[in-house]
């Protein structure tokens, strides 16, 4: 394996994150990580709390600069891929009378 898949899954498991996640899920596991590990709001003796603050930090800053330098493809195929589960409805049976919008 790669030295990045290795400082990847580090950072992810200093952020508690699964294998696949979203960069909304990530960005708020790092706001509440922060918020528990503060130096100023952690009940843990003060030297635990800034390695840990450093930690999370560091983490978050190796995961962004992945996910800033991953190539996003807009191709329908990986459209297609993550469609919402009304979005995969109405493309299959959209105005359908029977299915769709049109039954009402």
């Amino acid at each position: 394996m790669t030295n990045t898949y290795h400082e990847l899954t580090d950072a992810r498991a200093v952020l508690e994150l699964p294998e696949q996640t979203t960069l909304t899920d990530i960005k708020a596991q790092y706001r509440k990580l922060l918020k528990q590990w503060h130096p100023d709001t952690c009940p843990e003796p003060p030297e635990q709390c800034h390695e840990m603050t450093r930690k999370i930090i560091a983490a978050y800053t190796r995961i962004m600069a992945y996910c800033n330098s991953y190539k996003i493809s807009f191709t329908q195929e990986t459209v297609h891929d993550y469609l919402s589960p009304e979005e995969w409805w109405m493309e299959r049976f959209g105005d359908d009378p029977v299915w769709g919008v049109g039954r009402r």
